[in-house]
This record gives structure tokens, C-alpha cells and sequence, in this order.
């Protein structure tokens, strides 16, 4: 089995319950193909670069998954039938990073980051 990453966006006129059960639902549906979900994460609602579907604000989720490919590609035609999701992505990762996702720490707690450099004019 492999590692994936899936970050999908849901249209912002859902409940945040109707989202995190839309989250559980693509959950189950990679446990009933043999895979399993290692962590999951709902970010809220997030304001986007651009209108998707006449929509500017929507729903974001995030998925940490080890499954097989047959079970990811099962849960990305669920997902591109939903008329909720606007938008998927799924990454093949060579593995989890342990901890909580960068949209997850606080500002203060991104320490790897380095320090900013100042502005020339």
C-alpha cells in the first residue's frame, strides 16, 4: 500500500457537521476498499483566490490515508460525482510527517521556517 495526501474543498453553504460527515464518508469509503485513514484534519472555512463555482469561500478538509490505489481512485469518483465537493487533490507521499499539518500549528509555533529578510527599497 502507499501514502497519500488529499486536501479537498466542499461549498461553503454546508453546516460544519454536514462537512466533517462528508469528511467521515470518504473515510469509509477508503477503509471498505482496504485502505485506511492515519490522520484527518478539517481546516474550516478558508476564503479562496478565485470564484470556483460561483463560490468564494469553501469548506477545506485534509487526509492522511495508506491505501491502495484502487481504493484512492474509488474515492476520487465519489468525489467528482458529489455535487458538495468543488475541487481535489491527491499527492502520493513517501511518507507521514508526524504532528499536526502546517495549516493546522499557530504562526508562532513555525519555527523551521527561518527568519524574514528585510526589504530593500
Amino acid at each position: 500500500m502507499s501514502f497519500y495526501e488529499h486536501v479537498f474543498i466542499m461549498r461553503q453553504d454546508l453546516s460544519n457537521t454536514q462537512a466533517e460527515a462528508l469528511i467521515e464518508e470518504f473515510s469509509n469509503v477508503l477503509s471498505a476498499n482496504g485502505g485506511s485513514v492515519v490522520e484527518q484534519e478539517y481546516w474550516g472555512v478558508k476564503t479562496m483566490a478565485y470564484k470556483v463555482n460561483k463560490n468564494r469561500k469553501g469548506h477545506y478538509a485534509f487526509l492522511k490515508t495508506d491505501a491502495p490505489s484502487a481504493a484512492v481512485a474509488e474515492m476520487e469518483r465519489l468525489m467528482a460525482l458529489h455535487e458538495d465537493v468543488m475541487r481535489t487533490l491527491t499527492i502520493r507521499v513517501k511518507g507521514h510527517e508526524e504532528g499536526p499539518s502546517v495549516q493546522m500549528q499557530k504562526r508562532d509555533d513555525r519555527a523551521d521556517r527561518g527568519e524574514r529578510r528585510e526589504r530593500r527599497s
